[in-house]
């Protein structure tokens, strides 16, 4: 359970991990980067989005969604009278791929634990997948984001119990216009999930077990708006 008490610690703590971030060496992705795009927002939200990579301007600025898509999901947000400081927002990937390409998996691995970390220490009472990667990432399961989202689903993540809410990722809207209804629709469900009960998970869900390529054991390929370089 969160607590007023033990917020400034948590959020004490979530700042010196994303100090030692800044100078992680796990994955190649090191090498190619501008700056650590760990997350911003704010460290005790009940509202988490979790994306997929940083972009061209992420990796510039080292803050994550502050180009084009950025922009749709603050109008979003306005929609359900939130706005960025009401809310925490990351990445799976906390370093920018090359051109944009698809995280992979052994990138994946490698920084899955500083999101994992996250969410243990800002507890949201929902976390908004955007996209394919950080849905299957967080529900340990195949589904691609077509099928799945708009679905609550009650999850345990970080030791964390929450809902996990997969949503388009806003770049889509960007290339495909008609989709910020859909997008509009799923936000629209934002607020009653944020004010109604946690429910436990059914069954734990090992998310963290076994490589990335396991848990994602039937490939559904992201849709193309997410590597437009629009975010």
């Amino acid at each position: 359970m969160r607590s007023v008490s033990d917020a400034p610690a948590r959020a004490a703590e979530l700042e010196r991990l994303a100090d030692e971030w800044r100078g992680c060496a796990k994955c190649a992705l090191s090498a190619s980067r501008t700056q650590v795009v760990v997350g911003t927002g704010h460290p005790d939200a009940d509202l988490m989005f979790v994306g997929e990579a940083p972009g061209f301007h992420e990796d510039k600025q080292g803050a994550p969604f502050v180009g084009q898509a950025g922009k749709v999901l603050e109008r979003l947000l306005q929609t359900i009278g939130l706005s960025r400081p009401d809310v925490y927002i990351a990445n799976v990937l906390k370093c920018r791929p090359p051109g944009n390409r698809d995280p992979q998996p052994e990138e994946i691995e490698a920084c899955e634990g500083h999101l994992f970390a996250q969410v243990e220490l800002i507890r949201p009472k929902v976390v908004c997948t955007l996209g394919n990667f950080a849905t299957k990432l967080l529900s340990g399961q195949p589904h691609g984001i077509t099928r799945v989202h708009g679905r609550p689903q009650p999850r345990r993540i970080g030791g964390v119990d929450l809902v996990l809410y997969p949503i388009f990722h806003p770049a889509a809207a960007l290339y495909t216009p008609a989709m910020m209804t859909t997008l509009e629709g799923d936000f629209a469900r934002l607020p009653e999930l944020l004010s109604g009960p946690v429910e436990a998970p059914p069954a734990p869900v090992p998310i963290s077990v076994g490589a990335p390529s396991e848990r994602v054991a039937e490939p559904e390929p992201e849709p193309e708006y997410a590597q437009l370089g629009l975010f």
